[in-house]
């Protein structure tokens, strides 16, 4: 039988700049290969093939998406074995707590001719300015978008009941835990459920909730409540001993998107644009914020306002999102340039070692 494969990102492109989250997903790992090379050496080639491999054996995985290349991972978890590799690369620098015991650096700069690369100096150096640069103007622009949201959110904070929303995050907490607490220390891992790419807002709430029993589908308007009490039932499961996995929103990472509590087999996300889903099983429920804590008639008060507000957040996405296209189409470039001067064959090589390593750790065979 074929392993599961979870697919979520570590790292994302957001108004606050790139934003890792990759040690919190790392923790606890046995042995963790931290791949080293330019772009188009052949690191997500190489996860992707490992992954295959040994979900093929039967094992879950994990893959840690690349947010700037839709068709790229940055890592890969095997679970089971506590064993990892990841791209190590900026902007994910990964910093070693063992370097050797646990760490171990992959360099696949080894398989590359230098005077091949010697050669095309100006245009790697002109090339890598600019990708540098069109993703800061997309974070910039993001950051602009934030702002902008900030406005919108103010109509709805300063037309709610807060004292409805706290109620109903206590009666979240009851039906969730009642008086259930377990005697151990939660396991806590913060993620993106989704990311702003070049393709624009992708994310993964299906993959990532298809074994739990129960979700819950927060419906509701920007500055509704919504992430703080996210937070608040995150921090309830967390004290009462259930491991937890914390989803921030893929465009400001200090709110929340969803929290899953596998142990109890439940998801509760926000469930709005970008990432917007509707109830299709048994067991699935919508939780209204705005019928539940918003003044009524605030979307027809301010109408006209929300229309301006929409309409320019919109514009800033759109343009920011163009700017994550810029910066592929570059490193698209830049790639195609260290790709002729890679040996392939000495990557594959490398990729068996691995493989050998951790099928010694695992002590399963590939036979």
């Amino acid at each position: 039988m074929k392993g599961k494969i979870k697919n979520y990102y570590a790292g994302g492109n957001t108004a606050h700049g790139f934003h890792s989250l990759y040690e919190s997903n790392l923790q606890g790992l046995d042995k963790l290969f931290i791949l080293k090379g330019g772009p188009g050496t052949g690191k997500s080639t190489l996860m992707k093939k490992v992954a295959q491999e040994w979900a093929d054996k039967g094992f879950d995985i994990e893959l840690l998406h690349c947010s700037s290349d839709n068709q790229s991972i940055d890592g890969v978890i095997i679970p089971k074995f506590k064993i990892g590799i990841v791209d190590g690369t900026a902007p994910h620098v990964i910093e070693p707590k063992a370097p050797g015991a646990i760490e171990e650096y992959v360099n696949l700069g080894e398989a590359w001719d230098s005077g091949v690369l010697a050669g095309e100096k100006e245009a790697i150096v002109k090339l890598t300015k600019e990708i540098s640069s069109a993703f800061q103007t997309a974070y910039s622009t993001f950051a602009e978008a934030l702002v902008i949201h900030d406005e919108w959110e103010k109509i709805y904070i300063e037309n709610m009941d807060f004292n409805k929303v706290n109620q109903l995050t206590e009666k979240l907490k009851e039906a969730f835990f009642g008086d259930m607490f377990l005697n151990k220390t939660a396991n806590i891992h913060h993620r993106f459920l989704g990311a702003a790419t070049p393709n624009g807002a992708v994310d993964f709430v299906p993959n990532l909730t298809e074994d739990l029993a129960k979700r819950y589908f927060i419906k509701g308007r920007p500055g509704s409540g919504k992430s703080t009490m996210l937070k608040k039932l995150a921090a309830a499961a967390e004290q009462r001993g259930f491991d937890v996995e914390i989803y921030h929103c893929g465009f400001d990472p200090n709110s929340l998107d969803m929290v899953i509590v596998r142990e109890i087999g439940l998801a509760i996300f926000d469930s709005t644009a970008p990432h917007e889903y509707f109830p299709s099983r048994e067991g699935d429920e919508i939780i209204d914020m705005y019928k539940a804590a918003i003044t009524p008639g605030t979307d027809e008060k301010y109408a006209l306002e929300i229309k301006d507000i929409s309409s320019r957040y919109r514009m800033k996405m759109n343009e920011a999102t163009s700017h994550l296209a810029q910066a592929k189409s570059l490193h698209d470039e830049l790639e195609a340039i260290y790709i002729k001067a890679m040996d392939f064959e000495k990557v594959e090589q490398i990729q068996a070692e691995i493989m050998a390593v951790i099928e010694q750790l695992a002590g399963v065979s590939s036979k």
